[in-house]
């Protein structure tokens, strides 16, 4: 682990999802510290191997004074939690929507003032031809949860919106935009635009669409703080 004068202390929902342990162990390799918000007990070691502190918490039944008490002390929250593959409509509102409202909520009445969120490409546009039923309500989920993040001043909260996710080796180079069109993007360079935008607090109140291109993290970020 490196000396980091300026250390933050970042809480992550998801904390056992692909991104976030990725982002995890970018965190705690640079001497921030990290904590990852779980339901299951089980995933407190794999954590732990990324550097992480596990909070058991399950966002889906806890009020905000509870997740607000977790979030002491925290600079950021990074919102990487999902229902995932196998879920129905109702949970990509429980989880999706409402756990990413609830996590603004309890940053809020915490003091929190940086929240990063992990949204979805086209989140706020109409949904693909064809898009089935719980993929309509996932974007509708995300594009709700994200207008609610964005109404909270104080949280001076980034939108980031990747495009499909694959578990390729990152290449440290992107593409962003308002909207980028239909692309793919690894886990691992999402996880380092996220440390990325920890640093740069001028994207706050920015959202953009997120895929592999040409341009370097850092040159992305900068373009993103206007």
């Amino acid at each position: 682990m490196t000396v980091n004068d300026s250390s933050k202390r970042v809480v992550i929902a998801g904390g056992h999802g692909k991104i976030a342990l990725i982002l995890e162990r970018l965190l705690a390799d640079r001497g921030d510290s990290v904590a990852g918000l779980i339901r299951n007990p089980d995933q407190t070691e794999d954590l732990r191997s990324a550097g992480a502190e596990a909070i058991v918490l399950d966002l889906e039944k806890a009020t905000v004074d509870e997740v607000a008490e977790r979030l002491g002390g925290a600079d950021a929250v990074v919102f990487a939690a999902g229902a995932g593959p196998g879920s129905g409509v109702d949970r990509k509102t429980t989880v999706d929507r409402d756990a990413a409202i609830l996590l603004a909520d309890a940053a809020e009445a915490a003091g929190v003032t940086r929240y990063l969120m992990v949204s979805a490409i086209g989140a706020d546009g109409p949904p693909p031809e064809g898009s089935d039923e719980v993929f309509v309500a996932y974007l509708r989920a995300k594009a709700a949860a994200d207008a609610a993040v964005l109404a909270k001043p104080a949280l001076h909260a980034t939108i980031v919106r990747p495009g499909h996710l694959t578990d390729e080796p990152g290449t440290g180079r992107v593409r962003v935009a308002d909207s980028t069109g239909s692309g793919s993007i690894p886990r691992a360079d999402v996880a380092a635009m996220l440390v990325a935008l920890l640093d740069a607090p001028a994207t706050s109140g920015v959202t953009f669409e997120l895929i592999s291109g040409d341009t370097t993290i850092a040159e992305a970020v900068s373009v993103l703080s206007g």
